[in-house]
Order: C-alpha cells, then sequence, then structure tokens
C-alpha cells in the first residue's frame, strides 16, 4: 500500500511517500480502506519531534480518517465489511496514524458515516469536532442562552467550535484575522466576528456582552489570561486546548473573586466512551446539516510533506492563507 510516513523526526521533507506492507487486522480490530485524511497541528508537532513520543518505524502519519471497512478482526460487534465509517485519535500514544490507503484500528475508535456526509467532510470534522464537543460540553458545560467567545472563530477546531455552540442554543461571538475571514465566522452562526487586526477584542466584547461571556474559548499558543478573566462573567469558564509551552502570567486575585473556572484538556487523553458519545452527535449534527465542516485545502496523499508545510505556516508562522482544514484524498 503506499504510506506517507517517516523514519525519523525532522522537518516537513522528512516525509516519505511510498510503499509499506498492508497491516493486517487482529481480534478487536478493523481494516479500513481509506478515502480521506486530514491534517492537524499535532500531527506536524509529533513529525518534528516538537511532541517528545515513542513512535514505531517507519511511523505513518496522521490522526483522522474516513473510508469503508474490508476487514473485521475476531470479537468485532456493531461493524461490517463495507460500512462507511471515520476514525480519529490515531498516530499517538505508540498508535500508527491514517495517511495510508489502509489502516488497522481498535474498533473502539471507529465511528459510522451516515451515507449523506462525504469522506472528505468527515475526516475535516473529526478530530476538531470531537475535541471542541469535549471543551464544550464536557469540560465547560454549555448550556444554552449563555455567551461563547471564540478566540480563532476561523480555524478547524473554531469553526466547529462556533458551530456547536450555536446549534446548542448558544450566543456566539468569535475573533478572526481578516474581513473574509469574519464573513467566514458569520456564516457559521457567529452573532458577532470580531477582526483582531482592526478591532479591540475587549471593546467589542464589552459592548456586545455587558455582562461578561460564559465560556472563553482559548485557541492561541499564548493564552491571554488577563483579557480572558476581565471579559468573563462571574462564573465564567475558560477552556484551554493549546500552548503546550506558554507560562504567561496568571491574574489570580479576580479569577477567583469572579469564581471563574480554568479547563484544560487534551483530546487525545477522552476515554473510548467519552469520544463515542461526542462522535454520536457529531454524525448528528453532520447528517442534519446542523455543523459544516471547514475545509481551506484539499490535496492528495502524496502531497502530504507539503500539507504539513502549509499547517505549520499557519500554526507557528502566523501565515493567513490558510482558512479551515487540510484535506488529503486517497485513490
Amino acid at each position: 500500500m503506499k504510506a506517507a510516513y517517516i523514519e525519523s523526526t525532522g522537518p516537513a521533507d522528512v516525509i516519505q511517500y511510498g510503499d509499506l506492507p498492508d497491516p493486517q487486522v487482529g481480534p478487536g480490530q478493523v481494516l479500513i480502506a481509506v478515502r480521506a485524511v486530514s491534517v492537524n497541528p499535532i500531527d506536524t508537532y509529533v513529525r518534528s519531534g516538537a511532541v517528545a513520543a515513542d513512535l514505531p518505524r517507519p511511523f505513518i502519519l496522521g490522526c483522522d480518517a474516513a473510508g469503508v471497512i474490508e476487514a473485521v478482526g475476531e470479537g468485532v460487534h456493531h461493524a461490517s465489511v463495507g460500512d462507511r465509517v471515520w476514525c480519529t485519535n490515531q498516530g499517538l500514544l505508540g498508535r500508527q496514524g491514517t495517511f495510508a490507503e489502509k489502516i488497522v484500528i481498535s474498533q473502539q475508535w471507529c465511528f459510522p458515516l451516515a451515507d449523506a456526509v462525504s469522506f472528505e467532510d468527515a475526516a475535516a470534522c473529526a478530530l476538531v469536532g470531537v475535541t471542541a464537543h469535549l471543551g464544550l460540553f464536557r469540560e465547560a458545560e454549555l448550556q444554552a442562552g449563555e455567551t461563547v467567545l471564540v478566540i480563532g472563530g476561523s480555524g478547524g477546531v473554531g469553526s466547529m467550535v462556533v458551530q456547536m455552540a450555536r446549534s446548542a442554543g448558544a450566543r456566539v461571538i468569535a475573533t478572526a484575522g481578516s474581513e473574509a475571514k469574519c464573513d467566514a465566522v458569520r456564516k457559521m452562526g457567529a452573532d458577532v466576528a470580531i477582526n483582531y487586526h482592526t478591532e479591540s477584542i475587549e471593546e467589542v466584547v464589552k459592548r456586545e456582552a455587558p455582562r461578561g461571556v460564559d465560556v472563553f474559548w482559548e485557541t492561541r499558543r499564548e493564552p491571554d489570561f488577563d483579557m480572558a478573566v476581565d471579559l468573563m462573567a462571574g462564573r465564567g469558564r475558560m477552556v484551554l486546548m493549546a500552548g503546550r509551552d506558554a507560562r504567561p502570567p496568571f491574574p489570580v486575585g479576580p479569577f477567583y473573586v469572579k469564581e471563574c473556572s480554568l479547563h484544560g484538556f487534551a483530546m487525545f487523553k477522552a476515554t473510548a466512551v467519552e469520544m463515542r458519545a461526542a462522535a454520536e452527535d457529531i454524525n448528528h449534527h453532520l447528517a442534519m446539516g446542523k455543523i459544516k465542516a471547514n475545509i481551506g485545502r484539499t490535496l492528495s496523499l502524496a502531497d502530504a510533506a507539503q500539507s504539513h508545510q502549509l499547517q505549520e505556516q499557519a500554526t507557528l508562522h502566523g501565515g493567513s492563507e490558510l482558512m479551515g482544514k487540510i484535506v488529503l484524498t486517497v485513490n
């Protein structure tokens, strides 16, 4: 089979595209013929070595995939040959990734895919959708009628947060880095979009939500706790899912006086039960059209190295060309 893999960590050009042996399905596993995968920032961190990991060699990249089951192992229930499925949480914790024509995964990470949803859309919504769902509902316990501020609403996770929060009956304020991106987040359901290059986030939020926001979703690699605590309502919840190397100052006094709470989490540490609950909601929302994939670029699996370069330009170097997820199709 063809796969995009590495033999050692390093820059994007260490990615090789070539033949590897077909994986063999084992007990409790399913073999998937992959049709689409998507690129996430964590993929680039693992590939570069920025996130230390004990990787098999060769190591196939990627967390997300969508495709069709070709074989099932002994003891597999609720999955059959020919089923359309999607998965996430691969390429982490010693597991091989998804950037290949065929993958074998544990049935616990395999979720059904409705006929009305494309493989590309499912792959694009996988990791980011589960992340958004866990953060909004398991961590922040979002309720209808509350106000959510999404910092970076046009990105992969941010766009899912905007749509899920809106679908849950929340009022959504989102920031973005250009007028085009602001238009995009409004179309996703944001009630207010703030261009952080031309407007003051603090001024607009205080005008639009004078009592404060109930949920402050931070996507930046350098969290701004002063801003968050200033803008949150009493008992507001701040959600963190990025910035592993950040060590910013923290306003302890205002934070506890307002009875705020801080919720840091990593999607890949969710249990299989938690992930499946999120996946069931995501499947329903996708099938009903309540959330839509935010795909910024579509390439082929052979372009995996280029896809990592594009992702790093957006994530690490502040590039503004990419809006949404990169999806790689598999022929």
